[in-house]
């Protein structure tokens, strides 16, 4: 206690000291909308594969007095403060070969502070970004065979300008023989060195790359008519060779899903448009989006295995109609003039959940997923919010959009109740109602396709940022058809009604029987666990952790949670089969369903009182009703 103490009074004795006289300590400048002096040079050498580090150099145009180099926080597409600061090292600034000191800004550690000397119109940087050696570090950017570099994570920039008012030479030493992808634009390419064409930090940012041994390119829409020449490229990068074999059907429906976007929406807002995709067991997951590309990731066997990789084909789907839900329009809180400003996410119910409806319906109208498979999704996704979703009683969809700052995607003790992200698929709920009503409205002549070209097909060519509010929403729907929208909207994102009622007006309701759809299997073997979230009210994975007990179902009131393991069923070594055959002949005996699991080093015996049978989701026409689904997944 009394180290503790020492150590307390010695910090406040610390911060309580005068900053030192040859180090500025200033307030944080607001930025100007006003060209930064000259250009920044930005090269990085990404090949030190062994250690996975990227060595950085920037020469930076300077004034002299007090300047501040920030290191970017708040990254579009993750919606909060998580720019990698702990992975910078080796930071040494100079002019003129002689050191300048610096200080990181004791209220913010992603601002450096120094003073440029009088006569100094430049200074130069170096600094490593030491990427994570493996997943518990953060994501894998660096394996032997492929890497994503990502322009903020290499970076610091000078204080005070809007982000697109710097300009930024960048270039970057690859790997020898490998290729690369980026929706930059080429100036010099010689051996393993590109050099790129000068542009605003904003799209440098926004314009990632991925490289690697393997490699294959192939044209989305060269095959018609291009609009304006704007081509459109799947960028692919394997661990191994055979990865990158496509089929000729497995390419056309890539290209349907260009096609069927770009009738929905009927603008373009980029002047070319590159999917990064990489198929890897090593390199980090990833799904993002960016104005011209997207980065996204699958298991190798996205080609080479078709029908078993179906489950995660909706998420170039996703990430590519972020370019007009996102990136083009975007909630005005998510837009700041620069990568250090607090960003607001509450639009995220439309910028994430539509786009989550839109990336899984372009899916099924692309040939993506089929018919069968994309209402087997959906079943599950009206299940999460009818048994799935507890969290629904205390919490409301609106509320989750805070999640990204609160969570920041980290692990949580029961999702299913603290609930995360619902804004996904809760919005996704919302916009189905929106559709229905939207059908209804109009005795069927009008549907969500409308409000999507009138909101984000809008300006033809223009790929600068576009903002929208809840009014702006709201105007939109009453131009297509007029209706109390902003009641309808409200009381869905505010309220804790039981969104899966979404498929009743489009004709669908939710139905549960003991076969698992194509969705949960394909679900169970993707993550290698057994699903009993309808049933006993939890997802058990193959070597008997639990995951995710549902909040006052059968198996919580049990006294079961996530933290333990289920050793046996019944007397029984546990398996899944083992746990389904048990919850079979409960319905039939009624007796209840005795668990051995292990807690920490203590084993005990649970009994779970439950008769129900296995119960899986489905959905199902209701008669007599306008089959509105039908013609949502039907293609244009």
């Amino acid at each position: 206690m009394k180290n503790y103490i020492i150590v307390t009074l010695s910090a406040l004795l610390f911060l309580a000291m005068p900053a030192r006289a040859d180090i500025p300590q200033p307030d944080a400048l607001q930025p100007i909308d006003k060209a930064y002096q000259g250009t920044i040079k930005l090269k990085v050498d990404a090949t030190d594969l062994a250690h996975r580090i990227f060595q950085v150099n920037e020469s930076i145009p300077v004034s002299s007095g007090k300047l501040t180099l920030l290191y970017p926080a708040w990254i579009p597409g993750h919606h909060s403060p998580v720019g990698p600061i702990n992975k910078l090292a080796g930071l040494k600034i100079t002019a003129n070969d002689k050191t300048i000191k610096w200080q990181r800004d004791a209220a913010n550690i992603y601002a450096f502070n120094l003073t440029v000397p009088k006569g100094i119109d430049e200074i130069s940087l170096s600094f490593q970004f030491l990427s994570p050696q493996n997943s518990s570090q953060g994501r894998v950017v660096m394996t032997p065979e492929m890497l994503n570099l990502q322009w903020n994570t290499v970076v610091l920039y000078p204080e005070g300008y809007y982000s697109r008012k710097i300009q930024f030479s960048a270039s970057v030493v690859l790997p020898k023989g490998w290729h690369y992808a980026t929706a930059l634009t080429t100036k010099k390419h010689r051996k393993n060195k590109v050099k790129f064409k000068t542009i605003d930090f904003e799209n440098l940012v926004d314009s990632p790359l991925f490289a690697g041994r393997y490699y294959k390119r192939v044209a989305l829409n060269d095959d018609a008519k291009s609009h304006k020449k704007t081509l459109i490229y799947l960028n692919v990068f394997a661990d191994k060779a055979k990865d990158l074999a496509i089929t000729k059907d497995e390419l056309a429906a890539h290209k349907k899903l260009v096609e069927q976007m770009i009738k929905v929406y009927g603008a373009y807002h980029f002047d070319h448009y590159d999917f990064l995709l990489a198929l890897t067991t090593k390199l980090g997951g990833i799904g993002m989006e960016h104005h011209r590309s997207s980065e996204n990731s699958a298991k190798p066997y996205y080609f080479t295995d078709w029908e078993k990789s179906w489950r995660g084909r909706d998420l170039l789907a996703h990430e590519f109609n972020h370019s007009w839900n996102g990136k083009y329009r975007r909630p005005e809180k998510l837009w700041t003039p620069t990568y250090n400003q607090i960003k607001q996410a509450s639009g995220l119910w439309l910028y994430e959940g539509q786009t989550q409806y839109w990336g899984q319906i372009f899916s099924v109208r692309s040939g993506l997923w089929s018919h069968k498979q994309g209402i087997a999704v959906l079943a599950m996704l009206a299940a999460r919010y009818d048994k799935g979703r507890p969290g629904m009683q205390w919490r409301n969809i609106l509320d989750t959009t805070n999640d990204p700052t609160i969570a920041q995607r980290a692990s949580l003790p029961f999702r299913n109740y603290q609930m995360s992200e619902d804004y996904y698929s809760g919005g996704e709920l919302i916009w189905f109602a929106v559709d229905a009503k939207l059908r209804y409205l109009s005795n069927d002549k009008k549907s969500l396709d409308d409000f999507a070209k009138a909101f984000f097909g809008m300006n033809d060519g223009d790929w600068d940022v576009n903002t929208y509010n809840f009014t702006d929403i709201v105007s939109t729907l009453n131009s297509i058809e007029t209706y109390n929208w902003h009641d309808f909207l409200e009381s869905r994102l505010i309220g804790h009604e039981n969104l899966s009622k979404s498929f009743n007006d489009q004709g669908w309701k939710l139905i549960y029987n003991d076969k698992p759809s194509v969705a949960v299997s394909a679900a169970e073997k993707r993550y290698k666990s057994t699903d009993f979230v309808y049933s006993l009210g939890f997802m058990v994975k193959d070597n008997g952790t639990l995951k995710d007990v549902i909040w006052d179902s059968p198996a919580f009131n049990a006294g079961l949670s996530p933290s333990m393991t289920i050793v046996a069923v019944n007397g029984e070594e546990f398996s899944g089969e083992v746990l389904k055959d048990a919850v079979t002949t409960a319905k039939q005996n009624h007796k209840p369903i005795v668990l051995l699991v292990k807690d920490f080093n203590h084993y005990k015996t649970i009994k779970i009182d439950y008769d129900g049978g296995l119960k899986y989701p489905h959905l199902e026409r209701i008669k007599g009703k306008k089959d509105y689904l039908t013609q949502v997944l039907t293609a244009r």
